[in-house]
């Protein structure tokens, strides 16, 4: 995934010039993996909602409250994490949050009642604030400085890979071997990636502290406002809807459950290839290419309730949504990276809390409509929503608002 977060080389960089640059690029991929490791175990009840809600006897609406913790806690703990722990090691701090992250997957796959389930959400969300947050600004820090935007297009590039093969592989395991298993898995290849992490990632002592007044300073920028704007009504109208797909391919396209993980690996694959697209034109037209995905995103939803009954026009639609879907990461970071490139580590903080409270807020109030209405409704309120976002892009062309440095739109 190409990425424009802009990268400020930090003086005494730990053991730069003595260190392997194998080792280096191999922390940078333990980073990728780490992140990886989040997104996939922050969606993955996606696509094992009905299967977990079946277990605990509750409704779908309940067993979305699966995604809105974690979320919900992401966004409080990016800011609170990062600043509270600014002057410990960022390798511990990294280490630390990818033990947690074991212990959710496992407490999870053991838990007994759903409330305990809940309880390792609120853990993942807590990992998710800390880790991202931490973890997105290290690549100037274990690569040479003519490397490093390379090394941010790895480790940004989990989030997309996450997002888009977490659902269907998650919900493979789960038809072949159960929900349960499903979190297992994750557990499992988290505790690898810690011990990657421990191996390879070197000492890494701070060396400059995020404080709460630069994250408030950033809300004086009309482009950073725009971003965050942006961001909450896409990720709103993707998690809004996209939480409850597996019941709409159920109930409305009446899919069976090997079907539906067919029909979300081809989802996952469009959005590999979105990821990619959207990834290689951002940083030139970034309205562009926000705007497009908001815009197929709206299609697809706005049309799955009228086509979805078939199977070939769900199929259609998914990946209409996946390509979509899969620029969105990319355009909201480079959104705001563009929007302050003096603060980097600021930027991922703001990013990370603004994209997790608003997949918090998607599930929770698509859970409270799918329970009240149909998983249809869901669809068009976020066809609707997704809509909403096209014209405040426009309206940033409109104003013709420019980026710091005269930034290309």
């Amino acid at each position: 995934m190409a990425s424009t977060t802009t990268a400020t080389t930090h003086p005494g960089g730990v053991g730069l010039a003595t260190r392997s640059p194998l080792v280096g690029w191999l922390a940078v991929v333990s980073v990728m993996l780490g992140i990886f490791s989040i997104v996939t175990t922050e969606i993955l009840p996606i696509g094992l909602l009905t299967s977990i809600g079946s277990s605990f006897t509750i409704s779908d609406g309940l067993a979305g409250l699966m995604m809105t913790m974690p979320g919900f806690l992401a966004a409080i703990s990016a800011p609170l994490v990062t600043v509270a722990t600014a002057r410990i090691d960022r390798r511990l701090m990294l280490c630390t949050f990818m033990l947690l992250l074991a212990l959710a997957n496992f407490l999870a796959a053991a838990a007994p009642d759903y409330w305990l389930v809940l309880v390792s959400r609120v853990v993942v969300g807590i990992t998710i604030g800390g880790f991202w947050s931490i973890g997105a600004g290290l690549a100037d820090r274990l690569v040479p400085a003519e490397k490093v935007g390379r090394a941010v297009s790895i480790i940004f590039s989990a989030v997309p890979l996450g997002s888009v093969l977490g659902v269907p592989v998650g919900t493979f395991i789960g038809d072949v071997a159960g929900w349960r298993t499903a979190f297992i898995v994750m557990g499992v290849l988290t505790v690898g990636v810690l011990v990657m992490l421990m191996l390879v990632m070197p000492p890494l002592p701070p060396v400059e502290a995020t404080r709460l007044g630069v994250l408030g300073g950033m809300f004086r920028s009309v482009n950073t406002r725009f971003a965050l704007l942006l961001t909450v009504l896409i990720v709103l109208a993707h998690f809004g809807t996209y939480t409850y797909v597996t019941p709409f391919l159920e109930q409305v396209t009446h899919a069976s459950p090997k079907l539906v993980t067919t029909f979300l690996l081809i989802y996952g694959t469009a959005g590999i290839v979105g990821n990619f697209l959207g990834g290689t034109m951002v940083a030139r037209r970034p309205r562009v290419v926000f705007g497009a995905a908001a815009a197929l995103l709206a299609v697809a939803t706005l049309l799955l309730p009228v086509v979805g009954g078939s199977k070939a026009g769900a199929v259609a639609m998914l990946i209409v949504w996946g390509i979509a879907y899969g620029a969105v990461p990319v355009s909201s970071q480079t959104w705001f990276a563009k929007a302050a490139p003096d603060v980097p580590e600021a930027v991922s903080v703001l990013f990370t809390a603004s994209f997790q409270a608003t997949i918090s807020l998607g599930a929770l109030v698509g859970g409270f409509i799918v329970d009240r209405t149909s998983p249809s409704t869901v669809m068009t309120l976020g066809g609707t929503t997704a809509a909403l976002m096209v014209l405040a892009t426009w309206a940033h062309f409109a104003r013709r608002l420019t980026w710091p440095g005269n930034a290309r739109s």
